[in-house]
């Protein structure tokens, strides 16, 4: 019999993904979770998990967390390098495992640990939390609905304007795992992995947008995924020189209709902007009036029409990536991000960073 609600759960990491992306939703699932302790190596005066969290227990290493028979689960939310190892550890010491995005720097690490949460019988995911974008379940049933007709064009942004040098971070770093393609881009090409399954073909662009900017971890990232059979094209974008008051997120075109997106999903902003250990705030995952996708259809005679299509209500949110989590750890299902599927997306980035240093096409 699998083990019962609430499920004990250690977060390894106490920095923004961790405060951000996943504490928070976790306490919104008292049936489900309690939040049992926090991997802490360094406390500070003004950044103290014990202290934001009362009642929680303090370990300075995970090795401490993994040691505690009391935890059933782990959420790794330290820097991409360290997830292989950490993961390998929390399957051996008989724990399920969430780990933050990218999974793990290369696909045959994700193949590794894929095999070990089969072989253990614990279950692993990995936190592609924007499948849960309120934007993105709309876009999704635009398309289930028929309204774009046989998709030609199916383009996905997170484009920002940060033209200057990067501030001196452990995401600047040129290190496994890091760069644009491997943050912003894990989301956007997981997206259309989501819809599309495994290209053909993968074409890619990673580099440094950023004028007088040639190290550290690359910056920027276009990538062309070719799904022949389909005769579909994806493109996968995140830039830092994009000057725009409204950045574009979506834009899907078809034989019956397009769908156009302008803004990203609110909720990260909003749980930046929530204090530790309080509620989600009111209207969480909402979006701003004025914010919804234009879809333009193809009528009688060729003529075209465009309206609103209103961004689906009540949104999901990323709350439910922790409710089909904790129904899987019941047996219910599974799990709401597969290992599997983020190894098959780390094969396409390693298919892109293949293209964009040798400068053709890469077939999958």
């Amino acid at each position: 019999m699998p083990a019962q609600p609430p499920f004990n759960v250690a977060v390894v990491g106490y920095g923004l993904s961790a405060k951000v992306f996943h504490i928070p939703l976790v306490l919104a699932l008292p049936d489900l979770y309690k939040l049992h302790g926090i991997v802490q190596r360094s406390p500070k005066p003004t950044d103290n998990a014990e202290q934001d969290h009362p009642g929680t227990k303090p370990y300075r290493s995970i090795d401490e967390a993994l040691a505690d028979k009391d935890v059933d689960v782990v959420i790794i939310t330290s820097i991409p390098e360290t997830h292989f190892d950490m993961c390998k550890a929390a399957l051996e010491a008989g724990k399920h495992v969430v780990v933050e995005k990218p999974f793990v720097p290369t696909a045959a690490e994700a193949d590794q640990l894929a095999t070990l949460a089969q072989s253990s019988g614990k279950k692993l995911a990995v936190y592609q939390n924007r499948r849960w974008d309120a934007d993105f379940v709309t876009l999704k049933q635009v398309l289930a609905a028929g309204s774009l007709g046989d998709v030609a064009e199916f383009e996905t942004h997170f484009d920002r304007h940060r033209p200057d040098p990067p501030a001196d971070t452990w995401k600047a770093k040129d290190a496994p795992g890091h760069g644009a393609i491997y943050d912003l881009g894990t989301h956007l090409i997981d997206q259309v992995y989501a819809l599309y399954g495994m290209p053909q073909r993968v074409t890619g662009f990673v580099g440094y947008q950023r004028r007088g900017v040639t190290t550290g971890s690359p910056d920027s990232c276009t990538v062309l995924l070719h799904y022949d059979q389909k005769q579909l094209l994806a493109t996968v974008k995140a830039g830092v020189v994009s000057p725009e008051t409204e950045q574009l997120r979506y834009w899907v075109r078809g034989t019956k209709g397009g769908f156009k997106k302008f803004h990203l999903d609110p909720q990260e902003d909003q749980l930046k902007a929530a204090k530790a250990g309080a509620p989600l705030p009111e209207g969480f995952g909402v979006e701003e009036e004025g914010q919804a996708a234009a879809v333009t259809t193809v009528g009688a005679g060729g003529v075209l029409e465009k309206k609103v299509w209103p961004t689906v209500s009540p949104p999901p949110t990323y709350v439910e990536y922790y409710r089909v989590f904790g129904r899987a750890l019941k047996g219910e299902g599974e799990v709401p991000v597969k290992a599997e599927e983020a190894r098959d997306v780390l094969m396409i980035i390693e298919a892109a960073l293949l293209s964009s240093k040798e400068g053709r096409s890469v077939s999958m």
